[in-house]
């Protein structure tokens, strides 16, 4: 199956609806899988005293709160059936990541969504993730910024909310959604997980791309990859390794005011990786190692035949001195050299004739 490519709008629309739309129109035109929003309603995600993190320091107002950046670039609601809409329109699929819980009710019972892109710093938000589970759409999950014991945690609390109607007790009962009888198969069905490195942007030297095969020994479940590195290469490297679902950020400008911009990819970048990644499916193939039809045709002018080094007399014997290897391929292989090596010539050869077996 051709990785799924998600296009990840994000909230670089800077809280402009038309802006949104654009970003829409673009990813369609890129040729992505999908394109992807942020829902959130700001006062439920932060604390009006939170901080921002580092990259959002250096890209946005250092002075303001984290809430007030996030309610600058909160959409309504409405909005988003209207991009749905506008997806729909365009052959592209709507998907946006929510943040709280009204977002994710909102998006599973107002919008339909039956795929929910879930972020890598809600992995321990356990009754976030138990409702997500209980919405009962597929999901994929980034891994950011956590140790394979959280996402086995993150993983027992979605278990337990497909498969069980009750609420747990305690952190200890989640253990035990596990170990039952089929349930890492129902999640391979029903769970993608992306590594993912929460830097924006990724050096490449701390993108640990072999974490990817990691999770997938681990857990035994498809994989992708959530990258935020400059350009396209890891990307491809990644669909290269097996990754499933590619999420990248893109923007219509990376000159724009928000956090995000710096580590997206312009409309141009996002077409080169849609290309790159198709090219590189293609280019895997089926693993079997054989010639292909062109490769036949090569062959008959790049491999060798043995040749007459030299002219050779009738009853000659046949050495090193009188026989050599020498282009096209069409007469006998090299290979049968030493068998001839000591043999009578049954006829004459004019220098360069083929040697007959």
């Amino acid at each position: 199956m051709p990785a799924f490519i998600i296009a990840e709008a994000g909230v670089n629309h800077n809280g402009d609806v038309r802006l949104a739309h654009r970003l829409v129109e673009v990813a369609a035109a890129c040729g992505a899988d999908a394109v992807k929003f942020q829902t959130f309603v700001a006062g439920e995600i932060a604390a009006a005293d939170a901080g921002k993190c580092g990259y959002q320091l250096e890209t946005t107002n250092a002075s303001e709160s984290q809430q007030t950046m996030l309610r600058r670039l909160e959409l309504p609601f409405p909005a988003f059936g209207e991009l749905k809409a506008h997806c729909s329109a365009l052959g592209i699929q709507f998907l946006s990541t929510p943040f709280d819980l009204p977002s994710l009710h909102f998006l599973t019972d107002e919008l339909g969504l039956d795929v929910l892109k879930l972020p890598s710093g809600e992995i321990t938000n356990a009754p976030f993730l138990l409702a997500a589970a209980r919405a009962g759409q597929r999901i994929i999950l980034s891994t950011g910024m956590s140790v394979l014991g959280e996402i086995e945690e993150a993983l027992a609390v979605l278990a337990w909310g497909l498969t069980r109607s009750d609420t747990p007790s305690c952190r200890a009962d989640l253990a035990q959604a596990l170990d039952q009888p089929g349930v890492r198969s129902l999640l391979a069905r029903h769970v993608i997980l992306l590594h993912c490195t929460s830097q924006y942007p990724t050096p490449y030297g701390d993108v640990n791309l072999r974490a990817m095969d990691t999770l997938a020994a681990a857990f035994g479940m498809p994989v992708g990859l959530s990258d935020h590195t400059p350009g396209v290469a890891i990307s491809v490297a990644a669909v290269a390794r097996g990754a499933t679902v590619i999420e990248k950020h893109f923007t219509l400008d990376r000159d724009m005011d928000g956090p995000d911009h710096r580590a997206s990819l312009d409309p141009a970048e996002l077409s080169d990786l849609v290309k790159a990644v198709r090219a590189v499916e293609v280019a895997l193939g089926d693993g079997h190692k054989r010639p292909i039809g062109a490769e036949w045709e090569n062959a008959r002018v790049v491999r060798k035949s043995l040749v007459a080094r030299r002219a050779i007399a009738t009853g000659e014997v046949l050495t090193a001195d009188n026989v050599t290897a020498k282009r096209p391929g069409t007469g006998t292989s090299p290979m049968l050299y030493w068998d001839v090596l000591g043999k009578i010539s049954a006829r004459a050869y004019a220098e360069d004739e083929g040697i007959e077996p």
